[in-house]
């Protein structure tokens, strides 16, 4: 349950509006950039420009929940908890360290969060097809997912908050089926339970969480062909099931292929060397 829980959880990370067509304005152009600096670990620069887009546009949640991934996102590099075999291997998860989380960072989180989700509320009750708003409340619910999960180790309570984002991504996709970033939420889901022993299943399924290995990987791969924000993020998961499948080789093909889109995030490149240095290893082959 943790492995499911820690994968299904980031999963939820760095969430986006991406809507067909979009004419986007400099804003906008603040929100890519900052999303692209989280990717490549530049925490300081996307931090310049979501309080640019924030001053600008105050009653936008979209910009108060991604400045809420930012502060998590850093945490998490800080504790060096994103590291890939936490969904390649389940023993590598359990085994993990205790964290020590900053309770600054957490203050703030919390603050951004509750402010999004206030600020996405009344904008969803003025307008039941808010787009924006719809997707800024399924990244509220991610992130707090994936605190609890990666950093509280409150895992259940984590599975409540993704069957949350879950509900809000699904929403938006009824209403808005060309935001690509929602499929990542609407497809990990189904993907990683479908992982899972028949009786865990079931037992999920109580909780109003089920499983499909094609359909998750068909919305995963929609994402990463077409999603604005997450499309990176879609296709390390991408990696992930090669990895998973026996396919060491596409793994690495996409690990390296995200090292030269983001040569500053030391994690594609540590987890293609590993992967390259067991291919490598006598009697792996």
């Amino acid at each position: 349950m943790r492995k499911l829980a820690t994968t299904i959880l980031f999963a939820s990370l760095l969430c986006g509006v991406c809507a067909a067509g979009d004419v986007r304005t400099p804003s906008d152009a603040r929100l890519d950039r900052a999303f692209r600096q989280m990717y490549n670990l530049d925490f300081a620069g996307a931090e310049v420009e979501l309080a640019a887009h924030n001053r600008e546009h105050p009653q936008d949640p979209l910009g108060e929940a991604a400045e809420g991934a930012r502060l998590l996102f850093g945490e998490f590099e800080r504790l060096q908890v994103l590291h890939y075999e936490f969904f390649a291997d389940d023993d590598a998860y359990k085994r993990r360290k205790p964290q020590q989380p900053d309770p600054e960072v957490k203050r703030k989180l919390d603050a951004v969060l509750a402010n999004a989700e206030s600020l996405a509320a009344h904008q969803i009750a003025a307008n039941p097809h808010d787009k924006n708003a719809l997707f800024a409340m399924n990244l509220v619910y991610g992130l707090r997912a994936d605190y609890a999960a990666l950093i509280e180790r409150r895992d259940w309570a984590a599975l409540n908050y993704t069957k949350a984002a879950k509900e809000w991504a699904d929403k938006l996709l009824a209403i808005a089926p060309d935001y690509y970033d929602a499929y990542l939420g609407a497809g990990i889901g189904k993907y990683l339970v479908s992982l899972k022993p028949a009786p865990v299943r079931w037992f999920l399924r109580l909780g109003g969480v089920s499983g499909n290995r094609e359909e998750g990987l068909r919305d995963l791969r929609i994402t990463a062909e077409r999603g604005r924000f997450l499309a990176p993020f879609a296709r390390l998961l991408i990696a992930i099931d090669h990895l998973r499948s026996g396919r060491r080789d596409e793994a690495i093909r996409v690990l390296s292929q995200l090292h030269n889109d983001f040569p500053n995030n030391s994690l594609f490149a540590q987890e293609m060397a590993r992967l390259e240095a067991h291919e490598a290893a006598p009697g792996t082959h």
